[in-house]
């Protein structure tokens, strides 16, 4: 039975612990220089630590290379990629021709993955990085199902091919966008994209300044370049039946929660995938648990449709605390995230365990033994009683009644 990876994403020490928990095999990240994503660059201590925590339980360690670097840049390429291999890295993404070079040359016991941001639509592209090193692709994110089959039919067995099954999608092909750089002067090529394709746009007339002309079809306008996220979790077989290696999350500077929610349903279902068994349906529910927008199946099936009625995202829970530790007997210390009280409904999320467990709140008390009314300090270290065992960094959340929230423009 052929191994289907689930690759998660992490943008900091605790995203790497949920997503390992959670049944990742393997976690991408930045470090600190190089990444696409400034905010999610995580320092060599860190990534030390990280590489360390993945390793000791099985799991493996890739960062991200894949800024488009200038000339005074690549001059501290040569020192990174070293640093990077003495850290621990399994495997470097790049997305750059040059420093994939530079990593055959200075770290080549080290991977290599090419980014998708290098828009590989053919085997003969992909087959030129597979003479140049690398070991694995990551296509760009608009071939349909049939051309990835394809893809895999035309390459050596021995490149991988990984390919992104849930998360945002880009307006642009394989990112390739200006918009931000123009508009919000940040830099896409470093990471530093303000997404300005989903903000709301109207029309301005020269001579009547500060009178704005909404661009409607709709009455909340319309969001002319918005597009919508990815979620692949039913198509896990067919993904699999096409010879793919690697499932990947996209979210780096998404919550641990995100994480841990998402990984542990694509968890399961590439498990039930290689057994050849069918989903059960809490898993897709798992996936309308965190935040998100509308849902498509990407470019895999045809063309994945605009969601033009504004940028709101669902958000079905709210994570009310993590699990410290846990004894036989089910009685729990638990970190607190948000407020919540004895008589509360919440749901208990256990790292690759069965589907989530409601149950109502009983008595609550802090780490001296006395009673809580209500927990409302963040962060704050509770006992409480569960049903069952639960392990550590196990979730308690509650479902929320409002389940719309509005991005706000940078």
């Amino acid at each position: 039975m052929k191994k289907l990876e689930v690759l998660s994403p992490a943008g900091d020490l605790e995203r790497v612990k949920m997503a390992v928990s959670y049944g990742a095999d393997a976690v991408y990240l930045s470090g600190p220089g190089y990444g696409m994503r400034p905010a999610g660059r995580m320092s060599v201590e860190e990534v030390a630590e990280a590489a360390r925590y993945c390793h000791s339980h099985g799991a493996k360690i890739y960062i991200t290379v894949n800024t488009t670097p200038t000339d005074t840049e690549t001059d501290g390429l040569p020192l990174y990629l070293c640093e990077l291999e003495e850290l621990g890295a399994d495997a470097v993404i790049v997305g750059d021709v040059g420093v994939l070079m530079m990593a055959r040359q200075y770290i080549p016991k080290v991977d290599v993955h090419i980014s998708t941001q290098t828009g590989v639509m053919n085997a003969v592209t992909a087959r030129a990085f597979y003479e140049l090193g690398a070991r694995r692709i990551i296509p760009a994110r608009e071939l349909s199902l049939e051309q990835l089959r394809e893809l895999r039919r035309r390459c050596p067995e021995e490149l991988e091919i990984e390919a992104f099954v849930h998360g945002s999608m880009c307006v642009s092909f394989s990112g390739r966008c200006l918009l931000s750089n123009y508009l919000a002067s940040r830099d896409v090529s470093s990471g530093q994209c303000a997404q300005p394709c989903r903000w709301r746009f109207a029309l301005m007339e020269e001579r009547l300044p500060g009178e704005y002309f909404p661009i409607s079809e709709e009455e909340n306008g319309t969001y002319i370049l918005n597009s919508r996220d990815m979620c692949l979790i039913d198509c896990i077989p067919d993904i699999y039946a096409a010879g793919i290696s690697s499932l990947k999350i996209e979210g780096r500077t998404k919550s641990a929660y995100y994480v841990a929610t998402v990984t542990n349903a694509y968890r399961h279902a590439a498990d039930a995938a290689m057994r050849g068994e069918p989903l059960e349906d809490c898993w897709r529910q798992e996936t309308e648990a965190i935040s998100h927008r509308p849902y498509s199946t990407g470019f895999y099936y045809g063309q994945p449709g605009q969601h033009t009625e504004g940028s709101d995202y669902f958000v079905g829970y709210d994570i009310i605390a993590v699990v410290e530790s846990c004894d036989e007997s089910g009685l729990a210390t638990v970190q607190q995230r948000n407020k919540f009280s004895p008589g509360d409904e919440l749901e208990l999320v256990i790292p690759r365990g069965g589907a989530p467990l409601c149950f109502t709140v009983g008595e609550l008390r802090d780490m001296d033994g006395f009673p809580l009314p209500v927990a409302n300090r963040p962060m704050q270290s509770i006992r409480m009683q569960f049903p069952v065992l639960a392990p550590e960094l196990s979730i308690l959340r509650r479902k929320r009644e409002n389940t719309l929230f509005r991005r706000q423009q940078p």
